[in-house]
């Protein structure tokens, strides 16, 4: 039974959030499942303050997903259709709410509010890169210029407030 055992260490996660702060995209994940085809894909996510996750949503009946605060802490923004804030969930690891079970096809994003945070993400597989995600036409894509103001602006965003123009 020993050889089926995997362990995470301390070091594994101090290793993961060093490769976030130096990655560009500010995150880095650290897969648990062993493959991408695997029924329940369980994952690691380093993610550092700054770091832009466009709003989506998996729109599929099976598209829910559990995210557990493991260090630090982060928010989970929820939306209507078109970019207005319904619900603000923050995330700690250490007291107060820990985890959020994010239903299928609610728009969504997640937001790092410390360094060094860290969250365990579970959801069902398999992983198909482009059916995955359905990003929202309301939020810029990664790499677009206004991607760092939105993370500034999901730091702070409030349920009734509107994503920026």
């Amino acid at each position: 039974m020993a050889e089926h055992l995997k362990l995470y260490s301390a070091a594994t996660l101090d290793a993961l959030s060093a490769e976030a702060v130096r990655a560009a995209r500010l995150r880095k994940n650290l897969n648990v499942h062993p493959t991408l085809d695997d029924p329940i894909q369980r994952l690691f996510n380093a993610m550092e303050p700054g770091t832009y996750a466009r709003p989506h949503r998996h729109a599929r009946d099976d598209g829910w997903e559990l995210m557990v605060a493991v260090r630090g802490a982060f928010a989970v923004l929820f939306f209507d259709g078109e970019g207005g804030v319904l619900h603000r969930v923050d995330l700690r690891a250490n007291g107060g709410d820990c985890a959020v079970e994010i239903p299928a096809r609610a728009w969504h994003c997640v937001v790092s509010l410390a360094p060094g945070t860290i969250m365990f993400e579970v959801k069902p597989g398999p992983y198909l890169a482009l059916e995955d995600k359905d990003f929202a036409c309301w939020a810029p894509p990664e790499g677009d210029p206004r991607a760092s103001s939105w993370a500034r602006w999901f730091e702070t965003a409030r349920v009734g407030e509107r994503t920026p123009a």
